[in-house]
Parts: C-alpha cells; structure tokens; sequence
C-alpha cells in the first residue's frame, strides 16, 4: 500500500543520495537502505511503470558485464533503459539507482529495465516485481559462506524461474542452470544460449573443475568429449538420455578480438571490445535474451525491426563494465583491473589474460561482500605467472594469496597487505610497462579509488 508520505520519497532520497556522495560514502547502497525502510513498496511502484517490463540477470559469474551488454544492445536498438550500472545488485542498490533516475513525482522516463541482481537478493526481488524476462547465467562455488554448496545456489535461482512472466533464458552447458527448465511455470516460455561442441573444453562447468583437478590435461585433450572428458560429461549431464535442447544463440568460435556466433541458423563474425574469453559466452546470453525482448517489442519502434547484424554490430561497440578488465590510463601507461571472486572465475580469467609483458599485482579481500572464506584459491592453479612472477600481493589476505602462489612455485616480489602502500610500490617500479591488478570485489573498489586519487578514473557512480 502507499504510503501518505509516498510523494515525498524521490525527494528524500534524492537529498540522501547527494549528502552521501559529498560525505564519500558513496551513492549505491546507503540511499537504497533508507528507501526501503521508509518505503518497501517505493521499488515495486516504480518498475511497474515500465511498459518492456524488467529483464533480471543473475548467476555467480558474468552478471554486470552482461547486464551492460544487454543494456547496451537495448539500447543501440533504440529502447530506453534503466540499469543499476555500479554492480550494488542487492534489492537497496537497485533502489539507489532508480532515486537516480526518477523525478521529483517519482515518474521514471524508460521502456524497460535490465538489472542485475545478487542470487540470494534476486529472491527478494522477484517477491515484490515478478520480472518479464530472467537470464540465469551460471552457478559455482562463489561466497561459501552466504551460500554453502552451489546447489543451494541453484535453489535460489529456481525460484527465479519460478516468478519469471515472459521468458526464462538459461545457460544450456550449466546442468545446475538447465535443470531450471523443469521450475518454469506454465505459460512462461524458455530460451537456452550455448556452446558449439567444439568450444565446451574452454568453458567447463564446476563440476568438470574438480575432475580437471585430478586430470590435469583433460581440458587440453582434443579427444575428450563435449564437457572435456567422458568422467566429466557423466558428472555434468545425469540425463544422458535427454536430447540437448536447441539454443538461440551459441558461441562457435573465437577469432582475434572477436568471436563467432551462430544465430538464427546463419553464422555471424563480429568484433569486441571486451577482453577475457569469458565474455565472449557471456556475449551469447546478452545476444539471446535480448532476442527475446525484440521479439516481444512493439510493431513501430526501431527495436521490432532489428535483426541479427543489427545486434552483432551493437555488441561491438560494449565496452568493459568499470574493475570487469577496465584499463585505466596512469600517465601513458595501461592499469588493467580484473575482478577475481571464485575459483572458476580466477582460472579464466588467468586463461584469458597472457602475463608476458605485464606487471602483475594480486589483492585478495575476505569482506563480506568477497565472501569470508578464501580458501577456494586453493582451487586455482597459477602456474602461469611462474615465468613472470607476481610483482605485489595485497588485500586482507595477501599473506594467504602469497603461500598459495609459493606452493604453484610462482615468485613474489613483494608481500603488503596495506593496498595503498602495495599500489604506490606497484606503479613506481618500471613505470612504462603495462599493469594488471586481479583483485576481489572490495579490492577492487579499493584499488580504483586509490588509482582515481592519481589519475583521471571514469565515474563508475558508485
């Protein structure tokens, strides 16, 4: 019900949010907190003037890079969109942003929104805004301590699919996330993305993790079977007697920045600007869901019109979301930040970004929103970085992350666990050679504000 005092909420927190980026607390959350105390219903009443409706992406990896790109294509497709851009995907940062964009009468000038959401706070929201659309994108073993096992994780999304109105997307190659097909209610359509055969080795699930472990060269076995290896395809598909369901979109190859896709049964070359192959299948999710939503877009706007070319050329010009391979310009020379929060996550992204030529820094933190339990670096193999080495460990748990890459036989130059001393240390040493920081969550806000105190940083709105 709304409140009397309903019309003085944009206001309020509108006059919250400015007092709390002067104060530099920031803007994404603490507007939102009071928000919701003051107003529970403030969020739901705003979303439903959204004519498009509200498409939610949640998973444990890839959640605000493919927020942006689906956000992005949207918007290059001539859809007015409102996101949450900062990745504060609990219920308070959603709010936090909509104070953002709403009026003084609390009116919101949008066709749809696309918001990324945390997968225990995308339960809440779906309780008060049952989204359009959900893309479901993966589950693995990410903030032990909130979620326990990932199939608890898996349950947290099926309740997702189960308040889902339109159209549920989900990740064909997860078995945790296409099991999810079986919670989607009658009269709400699914769509899967996927990988050509042929790709499935560069992506393995966390089952195939664990197998990967005890094989170490399964994954680079051109003989092995679709998910790696024959063990690894019993563990992720336990009905082997299922036909695999057809995919809207799948990822069939990669090219030099830039990937291959096959797309309403023709296949289509484009080129990105976001680095990490994991984008790349995270690109195919984007490009599925927002298929769905032209589909479902009015007969006279520009969207209804848009084909595959057209949202191919829109991806190409999706740029990196701020610490998700944001390079950062320090004085001529490139700063890459690269957001590392699971073990999966760490392993690709090592994949993905070569060491030659770079200096490496590491700054692991075990804040709550990192997740307090770090020892799934345990699970990530760094054998890399041993012909590069790491030049700076930092964060909370710096001295963990340093025996770990002890054990993996990978020198470390230096051990800080202050990121500010850490930093200054790092970008003083061989100032022309380019930079990489992996770093958690927290570290990663952390490193980018310390770098905005030295050079220009793009306003991420945090």
């Amino acid at each position: 019900m709304e409140p009397w005092y309903a019309f003085m909420i944009p206001a309020l927190g509108k006059g919250i949010r400015a007092l709390s980026r002067l104060a530099r607390h920031g803007g994404s959350a603490l507007p939102g907190k009071v928000i919701e105390a003051c107003d529970p219903d403030f969020l739901a009443r705003t979303l439903a003037q959204l004519p498009g409706g509200v498409v939610l992406v949640s998973g444990t990896n890839g959640k605000t890079t493919t927020t942006r790109m689906v956000a992005s294509i949207l918007e290059s497709l001539g859809m007015r969109v409102f996101t949450n851009p900062t990745g504060s995907n609990f219920t308070r940062g959603v709010v936090s942003a909509l104070l953002d964009k709403v009026d003084m009468k609390g009116a919101i000038d949008a066709d749809i929104a696309v918001l990324e959401l945390d997968e225990a706070y995308a339960v809440h929201f779906v309780h008060q805004v049952e989204p359009k659309y959900a893309l479901l994108l993966n589950v693995m073993r990410d903030q032990l301590d909130r979620f326990g096992e990932i199939d608890n994780t898996a349950k947290l999304l099926g309740e997702v699919a189960r308040h889902t109105t339109g159209t549920v997307v989900l990740n064909r190659e997860d078995p945790r996330i296409s099991a999810l097909s079986r919670e989607i209610p009658i009269g709400t359509q699914c769509a899967y993305f996927g990988l050509a055969p042929a790709m499935r080795k560069y992506f393995p699930d966390d089952d195939n993790m664990h197998y990967d472990n005890m094989h170490d060269d399964s994954m680079h076995d051109d003989k092995t079977d679709a998910h790696g290896s024959e063990e690894a395809a019993t563990l992720a598909e336990p009905d082997q007697m299922t036909p695999e369901p057809s995919a809207d979109v799948t990822l069939d190859g990669l090219v030099d920045h830039g990937a291959i896709f096959r797309m309403d049964g023709a296949t289509l070359q484009t080129t990105v600007r976001l680095e990490g192959v994991y984008n790349l299948f995270n690109a195919a999710a984007a490009l599925t869901v927002v298929g769905r939503v032209i589909r479902n877009a009015p007969s006279d706007s520009k969207a209804s019109a848009a084909d595959a070319h057209a949202m191919l050329k829109a991806l190409s010009h999706v740029t990196p979301a701020f610490g998700r391979g944001e390079v950062i310009d320090f004085h001529g020379t490139p700063v890459e930040l690269v957001l590392v929060k699971n073990p999966m996550g760490f392993r690709l992204a090592l994949a993905s970004f070569d060491p030659a030529g770079h200096d490496t820094m590491i700054v692991i933190n075990d804040d709550f929103a990192d997740g307090r339990d770090m020892s799934w670096l345990w699970d990530v193999e760094f054998t890399t970085l041993r012909q590069t080495g790491v030049a700076v460990v930092s964060g909370v748990r710096a001295w963990d992350m340093a025996l770990r890459l002890d054990y993996d036989q990978v020198h470390v130059g230096a051990t800080e666990t202050n990121p500010a001393t850490a930093l200054e240390a790092f970008l003083a040493v061989n100032p022309s050679q380019p930079k990489r920081i992996f770093c958690t969550y927290t570290a990663m806000l952390k490193v980018r504000t310390l770098i905005s105190h030295l050079t220009k940083v793009a306003d991420a709105g945090l």
